[in-house]
């Protein structure tokens, strides 16, 4: 028999009663009620406990009984025809009655505990309730609860309505996830080094993980490819750092010391581009990284569940690919110099940044060991620069003035020029100068680290051992003038926004920073203040006021600092002012967005910036130099690979400019070029080993 009910007509039976114990005569203890909860439990279905869900059953049973009582045969052979579509009475207690419990039955009649049958053919109540499935149905409350997982229900329907969408959609979705991990696994991490041929080899690291994952049981396997998927994510963060430092700072990225240069990053963002652009800016590339991590994942759990459903094809393509990629591995097959068909790229990056984190932190206990020893930490003040005493000095940093606005096709033109006339303007207001090469320790920026490097002696390299020096007594160049008590030393360091607790270590007692010179004009991007207005204002505050010793000054000008727009122009020197007269330029100059991403224009407006800082600094020195002024001024390191080309030098120009010819007579032995334009075979220093040859030359008595 078949009944057309639902758990919401219940409320609706008026003969349905309300208190009948729902199990109280069910023969529990017999071995076909227990073969019957067992089966019905295997196939999903959970029997119908309570009172109100067996209420109906009782009510179509008693509608039903003439019918049935007219058709009934006692015999039993009666359950077994197949040819009578009206259903029988059982017999309670027979062997056919019981097994038709155990096959067909949903409930029980709560009277008399006696499973009700069906004739074959007949349907179960719960498969003609409408909108009710098996699994909605709480046994214990006997109430409708929701389905989980809809979206299965839905999903599949959306498939069997759009088979071939469906398909589609699969196919692009598998090969986006294969896209995806091939690319993570086989990045370069310099810009140069994209390339197709980079993409089409066989990464061994995708051959070693679809063997796990192939073997794992479901569990094991979706977490470890989650796991595998995040650490590949990570992965490729850290290369699109590497791309980042590589093309701005001419090194990778390093895991342990370079999370504090961010914030560094935010700051000249926000100068160039605004605070809400730097914001805007630090949130895409925040969403880019949740991104990576979210598709990385995704597609090594995607990747690994399909070879899980297709274990025989994934396993036969496995081995093809290993016994592939060792073939080729052994025969050391390329398609070019430096690309092998058989990749361990991924391996080689973790063995790498491995070893580099094992370096780094090596390399803070030796070099606080080489810090401490100091040929000059000793000497006594009147065995120091005795070559100088009574000059007027001057170190002077010009921002990214490196050897590329020499050399470079598109810039050298413009840059030699000036460096030409330059020279022509000292020669006829009686300075000469000598210049030579410094290969600096930074690369693209961290200025600080190339300054230290000049000032200390020292291979200041990153941050760590800036922080190590700089927490010492190390003896630096202005240190030693101050040392000797025959010079006052001051700093003029526009650049400086903030606190600055290094003064100490440099040895200067007075600082002029960006906040101390009085200008009241627009900034410049990252620069704060124009060159020229830096230096008249060090000398309407410093230079020009009387003074018991002679000055050794430390200046950093900042005027040639990236994104090089707007750049300042030179003005009539009474007409500087407060800085004011630079509104009109500031806003006539051109933008960072016209420039940045524009190698060639980035390279032009490099060295008109150059031009402008040299420039300024020659026609200062005319004006207010006399016959003991000393000028030692130098680049701090290159500019930005877009700028100075791909794996070039480190090296930058340093030149010493005097009235006094006894100045660069002392120096002769250098070998250094004349003027203010070192040749090409000039000879090449490292920027720490100044210090010393400074010291020494000018009359300084090492005493260790």
């Amino acid at each position: 028999m078949s009944f057309n009910t639902s758990s919401r007509q219940l409320s609706k039976t008026d003969e349905a009663p309300e208190d009948v114990p729902s199990r109280e005569v069910t023969p529990l203890d017999s071995p076909e009620a227990e073969t019957a909860e067992a089966e019905t439990a295997e196939a999903g279905v959970p029997e119908a406990d309570a009172p109100d869900a067996e209420a109906p059953e009782e009510d179509a049973a008693e509608a039903k009984a003439p019918e049935v009582e007219a058709e009934a045969d006692p015999e039993p052979e009666a359950a077994e025809a197949p040819e009578v579509p009206e259903a029988k009475a059982p017999e309670t207690g027979t062997p056919e009655a019981q097994t038709s419990e155990t096959t067909t039955s949903e409930t029980e009649t709560p009277e008399t505990g006696t499973p009700e049958t069906e004739t074959p053919g007949a349907e179960t109540p719960e498969a003609e309730s409408p909108g009710v499935e098996a699994s909605d149905v709480d046994a214990s409350e006997g109430e409708v609860t929701p389905r989980p997982r809809r979206w299965r229900r839905v999903w599949g329907g959306w498939r069997e309505k759009y088979p071939v969408a469906a398909r589609v959609l699969a196919w692009t979705t598998t090969a986006v996830a294969l896209a995806v991990v091939v690319v993570a696994l086989l990045m370069p991490t310099q810009a140069d080094k994209f390339r197709l041929a980079a993409f089409v080899r066989l990464p061994v690291e995708a051959i070693f993980g679809a063997a796990l994952l192939i073997v794992l049981p479901r569990k094991p396997r979706i977490a470890v490819a989650a796991f595998a998927g995040l650490g590949l994510g990570a992965l490729t963060v850290v290369n699109f750092l590497d791309i980042g430092f590589n093309e701005y700072l001419g090194r990778g990225f390093n895991v342990v010391l370079d999370w504090s240069l961010f914030s560094d990053a935010q700051g000249y963002l926000q100068d160039t581009f605004g605070k809400g652009g730097a914001l805007g800016i630090a949130a895409l590339a925040v969403t880019l990284v949740i991104v990576v991590l979210a598709l990385t994942t995704m597609s090594v759990i995607r990747l690994g569940n399909l070879a899980a459903r297709n274990t025989e094809t994934a396993t036969r393509t496995t081995l093809v690919l290993a016994i592939a990629w060792v073939t080729c591995a052994a025969l050391g097959v390329q398609y070019a110099a430096g690309i092998p068909i058989a990749s361990e790229h991924t391996m080689q990056a973790l063995q790498f940044k491995t070893e580099q984190v094992r370096r780094t932190l090596r390399d803070e206990a030796e070099f606080a060991k080489i810090a401490k020893k100091d040929d000059f930490a000793n000497t006594p003040p009147d065995q120091l620069l005795t070559g100088l005493r009574g000059k007027d000095m001057m170190i002077t940093f010009i921002e990214s003035y490196g050897r590329s606005a020499i050399e470079d096709p598109v810039m050298a033109p413009g840059v030699d020029a000036t460096l030409t006339a330059e020279n022509k303007k000292l020669t006829d207001a009686g300075f000469a100068a000598k210049s030579g090469w410094l290969t600096s320790a930074t690369y693209g920026g961290s200025s600080w680290l190339g300054h230290s490097t000049f000032l200390s002696g020292l291979w200041i390299s990153n941050q760590q051992r800036y922080r190590t020096v700089t927490a010492g007594e190390r003896l630096t160049l202005p240190g030693a003038f101050k040392k000797t008590g025959a010079w006052d030393t001051v700093g003029v360091m526009p650049g400086i926004q903030k606190a600055w607790p290094e003064q100490k270590f440099y040895g200067i007692d007075k600082l002029y920073d960006s906040h101390k010179l009085g200008y009241k004009g627009p900034k410049f991007s990252w620069s704060t203040m124009p060159d020229q207005y830096a230096l008249t204002a060090f000398e309407r505050l410093v230079h020009s006021k009387k003074h018991d010793k002679p000055l050794m000054s430390t200046i950093i000008l900042t005027s040639s600092h990236q994104p090089w727009a707007p750049i300042p122009e030179l003005v009539p020197q009474d007409q500087v002012g407060d800085g004011s007269i630079y509104n009109a330029i500031e806003k006539a100059g051109k933008k960072p967005g016209d420039i940045i991403t524009d190698s060639t224009k980035s390279k032009q407006e490099y060295g008109k910036s150059i031009q402008y800082s040299v420039s300024s600094l020659i026609n200062y020195l005319v004006k207010y130099g006399n016959k003991d002024t000393v000028l030692i001024f130098l680049g701090d390191h290159q500019p930005i690979a877009r700028v100075s080309g791909n794996h070039a030098s480190r090296d930058v120009p340093v030149s010493i400019v005097a009235k006094d010819p006894k100045v660069l007579d002392k120096i002769a032995d250098w070998n250094w070029a004349d003027g203010l334009q070192p040749k090409q075979d000039t000879p090449v220093w490292k920027m720490n080993a100044f210090r010393d040859r400074f010291l020494t030359a000018y009359g300084s008595t090492p005493a260790p």
